[in-house]
């Protein structure tokens, strides 16, 4: 079983959403850390202590439920990876920055970061996922009108549903945009839990290698299981 600790929203996860369980080729358990809006968490910096302890006491109990690994649906809770995986004896990965040493490592080059918000994945991000600032080129979604009013903002305020074509076509653009400023660019990793869905439009659009945590919970547990999965 995977783990997955959740953000509190009201949105829908639709299919491919790192939040939605049906996501993946294996059984997954959600926990959902109360009070954990994207208010809250997407930020330069490492998450209220308070926080912090509740996303701990949410991975414990995850463990404990029979989690074989565990990883999140914010990318920005980078900066709380070490203290987060300290607190169990499983594999975490709770951002896909986690991602970068590989992705540059195997594809040398600059990597485009597509993220939730651009303001928002700073220096602390940044270092927490061992990227230097000269090698990557980020473009955030804070500026596509549906993606804001849907992630962007507290949980009371979230649309319930959206158009998932429309989604579609604001990530397209937006990754567009970012090869566009950056045409050198080797792969995209999608910092955002909610970017999975439009993996295979992305790599269609621009040709590139695409990245996400889904990538990285299928390889956590078949190194802790043994087994082979497949996204298909």
């Amino acid at each position: 079983m995977l783990g997955i600790l959740s953000l509190d929203t009201a949105f829908q996860r639709i299919p491919g959403d790192v939040g939605n369980p049906d996501s993946y080729p294996f059984a997954a358990q959600v926990r959902v850390v109360r009070g954990a809006d994207s208010t809250a968490v997407v930020k330069d910096g490492i998450i209220d202590e308070a926080l912090l302890q509740s996303f701990i006491a949410a991975a414990v109990a995850l463990e404990k439920q029979g989690a074989s690994a565990i990883v999140s649906t914010c990318g920005f809770l980078i900066t709380a990876q070490s203290r987060i995986a300290a607190a169990v004896q499983i594999p975490v990965m709770l951002s896909a920055l986690s991602m970068y040493p590989v992705v540059h490592a195997t594809t040398p080059g600059r990597i485009g970061i597509l993220t939730a918000s651009q303001s928002a994945l700073g220096a602390a991000a940044l270092d927490a996922a061992g990227a230097n600032m000269p090698d990557v080129v980020i473009q955030g979604m804070q500026h596509e009108p549906d993606f804001a009013a849907t992630f962007l903002v507290q949980r009371d305020q979230q649309r319930r549903s959206f158009d998932r074509a429309a989604m579609e076509r604001s990530v397209v653009a937006a990754a567009l945009d970012l090869q566009a400023r950056a045409p050198d660019l080797r792969a995209i990793i999608l910092e955002c839990g909610n970017l999975p869905p439009y993996a295979q439009a992305l790599r269609a659009a621009t040709g590139l290698p695409i990245y996400h945590l889904l990538d990285a919970a299928i390889w956590m547990m078949a190194a802790s299981s043994g087994t082979k999965h497949s996204m298909g």
